[in-house]
């Protein structure tokens, strides 16, 4: 008989993209559930959901949702974090929010497991995940990291639908049927922005992910910015990004060109990343192998290939980096960070 602690946990915006990934890996991996409740807006309020083989009733997510709980993982949007989180905070919860409503708080830790796992001690009751497009490159570039030093990054993103929601894999899906048969494409969903102005996906690219800031930069960018500098504890390197929503559902694409304090041997790079943790080497070009959205799609790791020197500058290295945004990029992170926890 196992002595193993059971936790009461939450699972806010349990009806979307990543709280069903997040119920998925919970079930999966086994995680030590005394009592679940999932949580939602009015809207989703009453939708049924099976968690091993069990039927749970979801209910309106409200200050007094979590009395009781002690891990609360929130994918509800940042709106929905801010009001409630202090809520579950209050109540004794432990909070892993996917939103960006405290990422940049000074107070709260910024966690990719792989990269900067003791910073989860420092936790005031949240704990944030960071944006998808950086847990992935920071997971690839920690171990360059240690061995060598970051200067610079250029990042440039590829990123799925999914990572705007259900509601863009939809348009996403109706846009490309739409197309293929010659009738009118409507877009509704994408770009996310502030604006009314919507652009097609289906059989394109458009190179806006959330809202444009006064810099030029989109939000989606300036997360990647500071983020990266935050996780990998040095706000020294020098991040500039490029992000790109294309027409694939899952599993969100970075071309990265890093340039390094220290010189570098090729074949001990590789060794680096075949050896990092969470990490999967996928560099034989004379094969036609390396990483592709459709193969990372459904995996948790992080793969990497398309690894070679810089043309003009001898430390510069090019890579490409490859995972799914919606486990990886989201619910794995967190459950990864809510599996920690639950082993004290």
């Amino acid at each position: 008989m196992s002595n193993q602690r059971l936790f009461n946990v939450a699972v806010v915006g349990a009806t979307g993209a990543v709280g069903e990934q997040i119920l998925h890996l919970l079930e999966s991996r086994n995680f030590p559930i005394k009592q679940l409740k999932l949580l939602s807006s009015a809207r989703s309020a009453g939708k049924i959901i099976t968690f091993k083989g069990q039927e749970h009733t979801v209910e309106e997510a409200t200050p007094d949702s979590f009395k009781g709980i002690e891990i609360a993982l929130f994918s509800a949007g940042g709106d929905v974090t801010k009001a409630l989180a202090p809520h579950a905070v209050e109540h004794g919860a432990v909070c892993i929010d996917n939103t960006n409503a405290f990422r940049m708080d000074e107070n709260t830790p910024l966690v990719v497991p792989e990269v900067n796992l003791e910073k989860i001690s420092e936790h005031k009751g949240i704990i944030a995940n960071p944006n998808c497009s950086t847990i992935q490159m920071v997971a690839a570039l920690k171990p360059l990291q240690d061995r060598y030093g970051i200067a610079r990054i250029i990042v440039s993103t590829y990123q799925a639908v999914s990572g705007a929601g259900s509601l863009a894999i939809d348009e996403l899906l109706r846009q490309t049927t739409a197309s293929l048969n010659g009738e009118e494409v409507n877009p509704a969903i994408l770009p996310v922005g502030s604006l009314p102005v919507k652009h097609q996906i289906a059989f394109n690219a458009i190179p806006q992910i959330d809202k444009f800031q006064d810099n030029g930069y989109t939000l989606e960018e300036m997360k990647m910015v500071r983020e990266t500098k935050k996780i990998m504890g040095d706000e020294s390197i020098q991040v500039t990004a490029t992000c790109v929503r294309i027409p694939v559902v899952y599993g969100h694409s970075e071309s990265v060109y890093v340039e390094l304090k220290n010189d570098y041997d090729l074949e001990e790079v590789k060794q680096l990343l075949a050896d990092a943790p969470g990490v999967t080497l996928v560099d034989d070009p004379a094969n036609q192998q390396y990483p592709l959205a459709t193969e990372a799609a459904g995996k948790p790791d992080v793969f990497v290939g398309r690894l070679r020197r810089d043309l003009g500058f001898e430390r510069g290295l090019n890579m490409w980096i490859v995972s799914d945004n919606l486990l990886k990029g989201a619910a794995w992170n967190a459950v990864q960070i809510a599996e920690h926890i639950s082993k004290g």
